[in-house]
């Protein structure tokens, strides 16, 4: 009984390990998804918006009456030992005996003002705030987008290596067991010693390709962590499934109508757009420094010597002040020099941007053309050669080839496969590449 009961024990203890450090699949949707809410670059971007909305509110605040509220307490002692020749009132000196005077004031006072009328600057000044909160927006979504392209960049990277890391194990069995062939027919004097001596060679080079396929693999892996700033002690496992998305409709479409659709869609486009009617408003702003201030202020207080009688006697106030300016020192003519010189500088910013994302498109365009032909070429290699390869195997077992020819075939589809996989991966790459040029997902 008492063994039975550590067997169970046991049992339990080994099955709490193996979930604690079981594999947990990570698939490319996971993988996004945790970009989008763990990126280092994309969550301080997020935080920044609330900024720019601190911004609108504040700049609608400008056109209300602002009010400030105050209170006040003061205690004065004044204490003569007499005596001594003092100044009354009327200058004229006089002996006063000794006195002591304590007194004690209370006060309240509220008010504030309101500027009515400013050269159009605090109208200027909302819709700059608006302008650069919608800026910041479409900023934030493209960061987004380009995140994503990253992620899959990455784990599309890591789906390879996988791949080429299985390829390469196959390949390591495959020439541990031809050696072992080549030996037997090097007993049976079938073959030359040179054919082991090669063989020998090439099991040997087959292992350090091994070994750097597999690190290749665990780096991609922690590319893809870091990036997503997930910990690099978790085990993680990737799905080898990553499908490729459908872009033939955007292919078979000519470049202006890919142009246009990138320039009705891409974000950082229409942030800048938004960024050329924010240095407008800021050219506003700057130009009604050449303009009348109209304000109005107002106010009420009361004092007293004791609390109780603090509104025994109030003050009203209301006035108007008139600000014309007439000289400023040329600041105002600065402030207007730099703020066309921004309105034509942002103007530049937009055509170098059209130019760019044209670029990008054309680029992108053909990249995925060149690798989709790519593909097509490496998956009609690779069939050839992997035939090829097996009717030279067969022809070698059977005495009717060379160990020279053996190798030289099997090369030939070693090569194939690892075109098909990299072609594969460049295809994918391609794919998204296109798709965040045009700012479609």
């Amino acid at each position: 009984m008492k063994k039975s009961f550590y067997y169970i024990l046991i049992i339990i203890s080994v099955c709490a390990f193996d979930k604690s450090y079981s594999q947990k699949v990570l698939t490319l949707d996971d993988a996004v998804t945790i970009a989008l809410n763990q990126n280092t670059n994309l969550v301080k971007s997020t935080n920044s918006i609330a900024t720019f909305q601190a911004g609108v509110k504040s700049a609608y605040g400008n056109l209300l009456p602002n009010l400030n509220i105050g209170g006040g307490f003061g205690w004065q002692k004044t204490s003569d030992n007499g005596g001594r020749a003092q100044i009354d009132y009327f200058g004229n000196p006089q002996i006063l005996g000794p006195s002591e005077n304590d007194s004690r004031s209370w006060s309240i006072s509220a008010g504030g003002g309101v500027t009515l009328f400013n050269g159009l600057s605090n109208i200027a000044q909302i819709n700059k705030s608006k302008s650069d909160l919608e800026s910041a927006k479409l900023s934030l979504e493209k960061l987004k987008q380009d995140v994503v392209l990253q992620t899959v960049n990455l784990y599309a990277q890591i789906i390879s290596y996988k791949k080429l890391l299985g390829f390469q194990e196959s390949d390591l069995k495959y020439n541990e067991g031809l050696i072992d062939q080549i030996k037997q027919k090097y007993n049976l004097k079938s073959v030359a010693l040179s054919d082991v001596y090669s063989q020998e060679a090439q099991t040997a080079n087959s292992k350090v390709s091994y070994l750097r396929a597999k690190n290749n693999f665990e780096k991609a892996k922690i590319n893809l962590l870091t990036y997503l700033s997930i910990d690099l002690s978790k085990n993680y496992e990737f799905d080898s499934v990553l499908t490729s998305t459908n872009t033939e409709d955007l292919v078979k479409n000519n470049l202006n109508y890919l142009y246009n659709y990138a320039l009705e869609n891409r974000q950082d486009y229409l942030s800048i757009k938004y960024q050329q009617t924010s240095t407008q408003s800021q050219l506003t702003i700057a130009r009604s420094g050449l303009f009348p201030i109209l304000s109005a202020n107002y106010g009420f207080s009361t004092s007293a010597t004791k609390p109780s009688d603090l509104m025994s006697r109030r003050v009203y106030s209301l006035g108007l002040s008139l600000n014309i300016p007439v000289f400023s020192n040329w600041n105002t003519e600065n402030s207007i020099q730099a703020a066309e010189v921004q309105v034509q500088n942002n103007n530049e910013d937009v055509k170098a941007l059209e130019l760019n994302i044209k670029s990008q498109i054309a680029s992108a365009n053909l990249d995925l053309q060149t690798a989709q032909q790519q593909l097509d070429a490496s998956e009609i290699a690779l069939t050839a050669s992997k035939e090829s390869w097996k009717i030279k195997k067969e022809t070698y077992a059977l005495g009717g080839a060379t160990y020279l020819d053996l190798q030289q075939s099997y090369n030939i589809y070693l090569q194939a496969e690892y075109n098909r996989i990299n072609n594969e991966y460049s295809y994918m790459v391609a794919q998204y590449a296109l798709l965040n040029a045009i700012s479609r997902y």
